[in-house]
């Protein structure tokens, strides 16, 4: 067994079911390797930043390890921001970049994809990743892929991986799978003891649960617990979509000023607010519509607990929720409440011009005759227009908000998973990565893609309306469609959506683009609450 040989295995011990990437000449016997071994099928993209959201989405939706693999310098480099997304978001990416060899490194000569030094690109994703191993050295590769590995999976984060091509062929030995690190048991007991004692006591106790529940496969358990402590649930924004099928008392997606009043004053009139995998970021938290006092409440991310001044470091997750399973596992699981939500269906077949909260509608009608679709959204109004979507698997950069997610991250959850996407993309960040749809032929994707073509980049022009900067071209998206191995449909009123939408559920076997015009300055209404109530919080800050 070889290097290679022995970091592949690995890469699928550890929960990867596939590698995204592109080649390039310090790459190419790494990617060569990959393909006649046949040990993760390989996924070849057209740009490397498509390359790091796919991996990213497969990673979220098959709680396993998503794998980027790309070339040194050019390849590495055009894909830090892809990988800083999975940082903020606790995605589980491991980076595998290609490398010069040791000859070439003392050659005396700059290297063709150096930026300052040899080491600049490892220098920078040590900024972006939770480790990182150069495997220079093929006698110690094992054991310095089994750490990498490990702290990918403990942490849920990406690591970085650097292989010079001199080492692809190197032998070496098998990895083994590290343990995870267990918590002192005394000080678990204390934690559950106090946890439980607090809910119990509570006269309104709420459960938060956010991405990390999703991560460490802790969906089922979670809905379990909050049944026997009858807790009604909510996800935090970065957390839609979790719970879609595990049959708890979810309410809704709690959003503060932008969501739904019930869940809004629930939430922040809690006296017992437990938070269960929830990043403490603006986007979950920033626009509550009466400051939280987290000091308050129960926080359980990040492997330590925390209860108002009180705080147990050592304490995961996943530990914490079979802690608690077993304390309350005499009781009943009890039911009876009601989500908080009314999701708009109904979508009128008339000549009215297309609005997003349209486009809600006619998704909800689509998956109520065809059965739910895994979703993945791109920044902007689409994101939140999928908070009108009834609740299914579903990925967005809800955090770190960049742009041009939402098509790589679909053609990601149907090469990880199998299922049909449905992908929600404005038209600005479709410019950045739609054209990742031509690959989609190779290997028999069809998602069905929804963009919101406004010509704008309507979600700054919320923020900034007197911008000439945040106009767009006119850009004929359905008619290139078919150039790129699919078929597109334009639409401009609400009849033409509704027939767009079915055609497309009807087709398989080719992607489906329609191209939505909608009006600028027309939002979602999820969106118009958000900005309304954002801006009204920055004049308040502002005095």
């Amino acid at each position: 067994m070889h290097v290679t040989e022995s970091l592949l295995h690995a890469l699928k011990a550890h929960g990867a079911q596939e590698i995204f990437g592109i080649p390039g000449d310090f790459a190419l016997d790494f990617f060569k390797v990959i393909e006649d071994s046949g040990i993760l099928p390989l996924y070849t993209l057209s740009h490397e930043p498509s390359v790091g959201f796919a991996a990213d989405a497969a990673a979220r939706l098959n709680c396993g390890l998503g794998v980027a693999a790309v070339t040194y310098g050019a390849g590495a480099l055009n894909m830090v921001n892809p990988v800083a997304a999975a940082y903020a978001e606790k995605s589980p990416v491991a980076v595998i970049s290609g490398a010069p060899g040791e000859q070439e490194e003392h050659s005396g000569l700059l290297l063709h994809h150096q930026a300052k030094t040899i080491d600049s690109q490892s220098l920078i994703f040590k900024e972006v990743t939770c480790d990182q191993v150069k495997l220079d050295h093929a006698e110690r590769a094992a054991g310095d892929i089994a750490r990498v590995l490990k702290n990918c999976r403990q942490n849920s984060r990406p690591v970085y991986i650097e292989l010079p091509r001199d080492q692809v062929f190197k032998p070496s030995q098998p990895v083994s799978n590290l343990p995870l690190p267990q918590p002192d048991p005394d000080a678990l007991a204390a934690c559950v003891e106090e946890v439980c004692n607090r809910l119990d006591t509570a006269k309104a106790p709420v459960l938060m649960v956010g991405v990390e529940i999703r991560r460490y496969r802790l969906e089922q358990k979670v809905a379990e617990l909050a049944q026997k402590l009858a807790l009604p649930v909510v996800t935090s924004f970065m957390g839609r979509g979790l719970l879609a099928s595990a049959g708890a008392p979810l309410l809704g997606t709690y959003m503060g000023i932008a969501g739904t009043p019930d869940i809004t004053r629930r939430v922040e009139d809690s006296d017992a607010l437990l938070l269960l995998g929830v990043i403490l970021s603006d986007t979950n938290f920033g626009v509550s519509k009466k400051q939280i006092d987290l000091r308050k409440t129960v926080q359980a991310v990040d492997g330590q607990v925390s209860l108002g001044f009180h705080v147990y470091p050592g304490i995961p997750l996943d530990a914490l929720v079979d802690g608690l399973l077993n304390c309350v596992s005499s009781r009943q699981p009890k039911s009876g409440i009601k989500p908080a939500v009314s999701y708009p269906r109904g979508l009128q077949a008339d000549d009215h011009t297309v609005t997003p909260t349209d486009i809600a509608r006619g998704v909800n009608d689509l998956m109520l005759d065809h059965g739910r679709m895994p979703i993945a959204a791109d920044t902007g109004d689409c994101l939140f227009t999928a908070l009108e979507i009834e609740n299914t698997e579903f990925v967005a950069p809800g955090y770190y908000a960049t742009m041009g997610f939402g098509v790589p991250a679909g053609l990601g959850i149907q090469a990880t998973s199998g299922q049909r996407p449905l992908i929600l993309v404005g038209d600005g960040a479709f410019q950045m990565t739609g054209w990742e749809l031509g690959n989609c032929s190779r290997y028999g994707w069809d998602p069905i893609v929804l963009v919101f073509n406004n010509s704008s980049w309507e979600m700054l022009r919320a923020f900034q309306p007197q911008s000439g900067f945040n106009d767009l071209s006119e850009w004929r998206f359905a008619e290139l469609a078919d150039a790129l191995g699919g078929e597109g449909r334009c639409v401009t009123t609400r009849r033409e959506l509704k027939q767009a939408l079915d055609a497309a559920a009807r087709q398989r076997g080719r992607f489906q683009l329609i191209d939505i015009r909608i009006p600028r300055g027309v939002l979602s209404d999820t969106l118009t609450r958000f900005v309304a109530g954002l801006k009204k919080r920055r004049r308040k800050q502002s005095r």
